[in-house]
């Protein structure tokens, strides 16, 4: 996941005026106006793996695909239902294919929120829950995380508080773009007192997705709450620990009453048989997952060490990626235009998001990180009175 470029990102940088949201540019674009080869643009703004695993050469020279490739794919996805049912510990049934964690809240939206009804939206948090909300025609309701000084954790009763209006509750855990998890026994607990308010009130208990793109980095995982709360989706994804964000496979994982809504409004075959061959091939082997989770962790805190050398003040994170906070936004802004001038694109916010002052550095390749930290330096010391 990282689709979604908040307003002012790039466009801040270059001097272009921005759309209230504006898909992050391609490479070829980023070469083109900041007139660098392509060759020396590197992604740090999308948090994905800097290379597949070889399972796919391995699975497109096998050339299994039911169907073939001149057939539309199984509406169920069997296969890979199956795979990812074992993989996650539940029924097939109870899986719903999308392409990519981005269609599965966008399916979620559409099946459970009405227009003029609120969703919950932790802040700051992934910015396609945002997007996915106001497409519906609803309200989203901010709740501000209680800040860097206790972990970006969520502010609890401000949640429960807030859902006594809601349809509709977005978490992410671990959080993007804090690169934070939430303490043990946070969910539970929330969980269980929206169930408990509800009853009191008499009402129906909010919907509540919980983005899980990034759960292979953890221990825990909301799934073990389905059978605890009856209105609870997670959203799991190929495409960060696996490596596998081009193939766009993701999958929505409930009980049958809350699947059904979001499988109506899927549309027929959005996975490519190829992408759900291999998708469904990886999910069977969890040794990739975990042999890049272990190595992204050393070189996670060998990354942040060393941009904390240059001055940079880095937050702590769980998972693929790190925030940089500065002083100031325009202290911020002036670092990621001396990355981007070296072809190294920051994912920045816009001027009134809760991060303005912050970039996110995905966790590349030693190679790729080192060229962070050289021009992490070289920024520092421009930066320097």
């Amino acid at each position: 996941m990282g689709a979604v470029s908040p307003a002012g990102a790039l466009g801040s940088l270059l001097g272009t005026e921005p759309a209230a949201y504006a898909w992050e540019p391609s490479s070829e674009e980023i070469a083109r106006q900041t007139g660098l080869p392509i060759t020396a643009i590197v992604r740090f703004d999308t948090n994905t793996r800097p290379a597949p695993p070889a399972l796919v050469a391995r699975v497109l020279t096998a050339g299994a695909f039911r169907p073939g490739l001149s057939e539309y794919p199984p509406n169920d996805y069997g296969p890979l239902a199956r795979a990812a049912a074992a993989a996650y510990g539940v029924e097939p049934e109870e899986i719903v294919v999308g392409a990519g964690a981005d269609e599965i809240l966008d399916l979620v939206a559409r099946a459970w929120l009405r227009p003029g009804e609120a969703a919950i939206v932790p802040t700051p948090t992934y910015a396609m829950y945002r997007v996915v909300t106001e497409q519906r025609g609803a309200r989203v309701h901010e709740v501000p995380r209680r800040g860097p000084g206790e972990a970006w954790a969520l502010d609890v009763a401000a949640i429960r508080a807030a859902a006594r209006e809601a349809a509709l509750v977005w978490l992410c855990d671990p959080n993007n773009p804090t690169g934070r998890a939430e303490a043990p026994g946070t969910l539970p607990g929330l969980l269980a007192s929206l169930a408990g308010d509800a009853a009191l009130d008499g009402r129906p208990a909010p919907l509540v997705a919980v983005d899980e793109a990034y759960a292979e980095f953890v221990d825990s995982s909301a799934l073990a709450l389905l059978d605890s709360y009856a209105r609870l989706i997670v959203v799991r994804t190929v495409s960060k620990a696996y490596g596998l964000a081009g193939l766009r496979v993701g999958f929505g994982i409930a009980r049958r009453p809350v699947l059904e809504p979001v499988e109506h409004h899927r549309p027929p075959g959005p996975v490519s048989t190829v992408s759900a061959a291999i998708a469904a091939a990886a999910l069977a082997e969890p040794a990739i997952a975990r042999s890049f989770v272990v190595e992204t962790g050393v070189e996670r805190e060998r990354l942040a060490a060393g941009l904390a050398a240059v001055g940079w003040r880095v937050e702590p994170s769980v998972a693929n990626f790190l925030l940089v906070r500065f002083g100031s936004p325009a202290v911020a802004g002036r670092a990621a235009a001396a990355l981007l001038r070296r072809g190294l694109v920051a994912r920045t916010f816009g001027p009134d998001h809760p991060l303005a002052a912050a970039l996110r550095l995905t966790v590349r390749t030693p190679a790729e990180d080192d060229r962070l930290l050289e021009a992490a330096a070289e920024a520092a010391r421009e930066e320097a009175p």
